[in-house]
């Protein structure tokens, strides 16, 4: 008996897609058919590249057009890593070709786009998911069982994050993230989307009733239209008291950290987007105690580390595997996974918010539920 596998189409050979190769190949229940650019030599060379290190059992084909791949019978999923400003064309064409879409983030230009490429795929009965890898590490259900237990962290007050890298002189002046067509959001949509989603995975998908935005920073490559953000701050407010500081940044080194405060102590992750190279996924809890003796004022620590045992990335059980295997599972299963879009949209749906208020000069906006 063979049991069936679905068969992945990789559209574009961005850099990103390298490591979602191996994540394919890893997952079990899935296989890559193709590989389409615009050149079927730089798909060729994608796969030879990515075969010398992780060869599939079965080459995928090198394709030369986006539209052979989408009207390929060989093909049931699309992972799609064009860049954000020509994503829409792409992901209506795999929807009305009946294929499963997998699409990088962030989703759309606009919220209105999301919302023209999510109806497309319910209307044509294919499944939608944005690529956010660690929504599907095991470490997520640990901290969700540490924020729900009452005593660790008490009631949520605040959530803060920060997400950057330093692009360097080179990046900023020849990366297409420096492009307003193709990346038109900048920092803010390469990596505020992450600080945006854990957030409001955090607060179990509520919407917050209002957000703040700054741009620190911008640039845009020399022929840029206009310029996008490479650093910004925003800040949101929800309805029963708890607030969200998030930063993203091309500019300060790395660093992906996000942090839960609550009424009895706070949890710590120092890695929430890809954990740190190794085979633990770990987090830290607190609940710091202060007393005073005389003279002596004593802060003393109450720290707990707590430790999943998952690989970081290149293994069977990594987030970016996880993320195929629950997809292709999810697909398999003959039914659709709504959350999994409107995860995506609520997300866009804030990140447009504060990019809307930084562009207005910082002050609270409302976001409708």
């Amino acid at each position: 008996m063979t049991t069936r596998k679905i068969r992945w189409g990789i559209l574009g050979s961005a850099h990103i897609a390298r490591k979602n190769w191996e994540a394919i190949l890893n997952s079990g229940n899935s296989t890559l058919a193709a590989v389409a650019s615009r050149d079927r030599r730089r798909s060729q060379q994608f796969i030879d590249e990515c075969s010398s290190q992780a060869p599939h059992p079965v080459a995928p084909k090198a394709l030369g057009s986006y539209e052979e791949l989408i009207a390929s019978p060989d093909v049931d999923a699309v992972y799609i890593p064009l860049p954000t400003g020509v994503r829409k064309e792409w992901v209506m064409k795999a929807a009305a070709a009946k294929k499963h879409v997998l699409c990088e983030k962030p989703c759309a230009p606009t919220l209105a786009d999301l919302r023209d490429m999510v109806d497309a795929c319910k209307r044509h009965g294919v499944q939608f998911m944005d690529g956010v890898m660690f929504m599907h590490s095991r470490r997520l259900d640990a901290i969700r069982g540490v924020l729900n237990d009452g005593t660790t962290v008490g009631e949520i007050k605040r959530i803060a994050s920060a997400f950057s890298f330093s692009g360097g002189a080179d990046f900023l002046t020849e990366n297409i993230r420096m492009h307003s067509q193709l990346e038109p959001h900048g920092a803010l949509g390469d990596l505020g989307w992450y600080c945006i989603r854990f957030g409001l995975w955090v607060m179990n998908w509520r919407l917050p009733r209002q957000a703040s935005g700054r741009i620190l920073a911008q640039v845009g490559r020399p022929d840029s239209p206009t310029a996008v953000p490479t650093e910004f701050s925003g800040d949101l407010l929800f309805d029963d008291g708890v607030s969200m500081n998030f930063y993203c940044s091309f500019l300060t080194e790395n660093q992906e950290w996000a942090h839960v405060s609550g009424s009895k102590g706070f949890l710590a992750v120092p890695d929430f987007v890809l954990p740190f190279f190794g085979s633990e996924a770990v987090f830290e809890t607190n609940h710091p105690t202060f007393t005073v003796n005389g003279s002596r004022f004593n802060m003393e620590t109450r720290l707990k580390r707590h430790v999943v045992q998952e690989y970081s990335n290149n293994h069977e059980g990594s987030q970016e595997t996880n993320l195929f295997r629950n997809f292709s599972n999810q697909v398999l299963s003959g039914k659709l996974n709504a959350s999994w879009a409107e995860m995506a949209y609520q997300t866009q749906q804030v990140m447009e918010s504060c990019l809307a208020s930084a562009r207005s000069g910082g002050g609270m906006v409302d976001i409708a539920g």
